[in-house]
């Protein structure tokens, strides 16, 4: 899938994603002990301390249902949160994606996955989205547009926390 990080397309994703079956943890000793790991939510509660334990990056891929209070007290061993959005009428993954930035102070990667769509990328950047995986078949190079498609922004957000009159 293409990824843009930065509001700029990367060739190369340096993440590897292991996902978990139901109720059994992945064999994590297929993978590399100094590369980035990408984990989903439940690998991340069941092998914990041998993640935390490795020396590559950790991150972990999160829903709209993750409890943001279990994953803070580790924060600050992990360089990315992946923000799954399932569909376009989902969108606790702005909420979720707002309190990790200003409420708990995450400043690491984080990553929207899932139903990324051009006219939610600008706002995701705005909620502290600092990359977006988009589908092959939506991705242009013409989706780098819609981060400069507002230039009026009236609230303060992650990206800007000043509004309007203070601009």
């Amino acid at each position: 899938m293409p990824l843009i990080i930065d509001q700029q397309p990367v060739q190369q994703d340096s993440w590897t994603y292991l996902a978990s079956e139901e109720g059994v943890a992945p064999d994590l000793s297929s993978v590399a002990d100094s590369s980035d790991l990408l984990v989903d939510w439940s690998c991340f509660q069941q092998c914990k301390e041998q993640l935390l334990g490795r020396s590559g990056g950790l991150g972990v891929r999160i829903d709209g249902f993750a409890n943001l209070d279990e994953l803070s007290c580790d924060l600050d061993q992990l360089s990315l949160v992946a923000i799954e959005f399932p569909s376009f009428a989902d969108g606790r993954g702005f909420s979720q994606a707002r309190l990790l930035r200003d409420s708990l102070g995450f400043a690491g990667q984080i990553r929207a996955v899932g139903d990324v769509t051009w006219d939610r990328l600008r706002f995701m950047h705005r909620c502290g989205f600092d990359a977006m995986e988009v589908s092959e078949d939506r991705y242009s190079e013409d989706m780098l547009k819609a981060f400069g498609e507002i230039e009026v922004r009236l609230q303060g957000a992650a990206d800007d926390p000043r509004p309007i009159y203070r601009q």
